[in-house]
């Protein structure tokens, strides 16, 4: 019998690579799901906006990516940073994240609140999930 299949929150996952990521160049910058209170000049903001699980074991999350900087430059400059990283992600943590495909190219949308400038991104990333473990004392039907 096989085990039922979970999936890494994707949201959070991509986070944590693009954190790494943008540390690891000498960028540290906040990366996260909400806007940040209070709000750095620059940041990251990643949400699940859909996709579908593919087969068994696949799970094909579409995430929007923002990317916010204290001028439209600065905002550009940090959206390309985080996407030659996106298209770098493949293997990372193993088989975790093992394909990545652009749903919508980076476009200036500046922020409705605040008119901060801000580029997003949309992306499909391909994520392996893993198999509960099996559990001691299985429930019978009754």
């Amino acid at each position: 019998m096989r085990r039922p299949v979970v999936f890494p929150d994707a949201a959070v996952l991509v986070g944590s690579y693009l954190r790494s990521g943008l540390a690891d160049i000498g960028q540290p910058v906040h990366v996260g799901t909400r806007v940040p209170n209070p709000r750095p000049p620059q940041f990251v903001r990643i949400e699940r906006i859909g996709g579908m699980q593919r087969d068994l074991v696949t799970d094909r999350p579409r995430l929007d990516v923002h990317c916010w900087g204290a001028s439209e430059e600065d905002a550009h400059d940090l959206m390309q940073l985080v996407r030659a990283l996106l298209a770098d992600i493949r293997g990372w943590r193993g088989a975790t994240a093992y394909d990545v495909a652009e749903a919508g190219g980076p476009n200036l949308l500046p922020d409705k609140e605040t008119s901060s400038p801000r580029y997003a991104l949309a992306v499909e990333i391909s994520l392996r999930g893993r198999a509960l473990a099996p559990t001691a004392g299985k429930r019978t039907a009754g």
